[in-house]
């Protein structure tokens, strides 16, 4: 089997295993943003079963910038693939590069399937999971659901999985095959840094759990890896 093929099978079979392991096990979520979760004192007015507290490093300024900027990289960078599409599509003859642009097909088409399709307009709006503050745990006024249970009271924009999360995986699978070889060794270990950070702050905010933002980072790496196959298996097979 052609090693990229392998990884494919290899990690979506994780993803599937990940995920049943959130559902059996729903406390690791929960202990997870509560170690993020500062609680405190309610006022004498509010029911004796309410939680009152905040995800307090959600109010951090410069988190906050940091967030936007791994937000719009995804964004900023599949505009740059298109350039260097056209780019290399200019090129005829034994200056055109069909490898690079077999890859470059591949990474645009796993931001619009994974972070864009799957992520954003499907698994968010009908997964139903509040998000950690969101709920009563938290909070909040929703009751918890396990990752992968779609009985939730979300009604949109829902905490399975994590969009940026999912950005942040695609953003780390650009940084090891995408990335000009010439700037690699400059461009690649912060793209890393930041595809690492992201949810790691989603989970610090209270805006997702810990398992959304591992399946969503883990899905985006699944479906890169499965686009990147399908764009280069004949050339896979040739050298094979």
């Amino acid at each position: 089997m052609p090693p990229l093929k392998a990884a494919f099978v290899i990690l979506f079979a994780l993803w599937w295993l990940i995920l049943l392991f959130f559902y059996l096990f729903p406390a690791v979520d929960i202990g997870a943003s509560r170690f993020f979760f500062s609680q405190t004192h309610c006022a004498t007015s509010t029911p004796a079963d309410v939680v009152c507290g905040s995800f307090p490093i959600a109010r951090d300024a410069a988190l906050g910038l940091l967030r936007d900027l791994i937000f719009y990289l995804p964004i900023v960078l599949g505009v740059g693939i298109i350039i260097r599409l056209f780019m290399a599509w200019s090129h005829h003859g034994a200056t055109y590069d069909a490898r690079l642009v077999k890859r470059l097909l591949a990474g645009l088409t796993a931001l619009i399937l994974g972070p864009g399709i799957l992520v954003n307009l499907i698994l968010k709006e009908h997964s139903h999971r509040p998000r950690p503050r969101n709920t009563d745990l938290f909070g909040g006024d929703l009751s918890f659901v396990p990752a992968g249970d779609f009985s939730g009271a979300c009604g949109s924009n829902c905490s399975f999985i994590s969009g940026e999360a999912a950005g942040a995986g695609w953003l780390f699978c650009y940084a090891v095959f995408l990335v000009p070889d010439r700037f690699r060794l400059l461009v690649s270990p912060p793209l890393i840094a930041l595809a690492l950070a992201s949810p790691a702050m989603r989970l610090a905010y209270g805006g997702h759990y810990l398992s959304d933002v591992i399946l969503a980072w883990l899905g985006s790496v699944v479906v890169f890896t499965g686009t990147l196959y399908f764009f280069t298996r004949k050339e896979t097979a040739s050298i094979a």
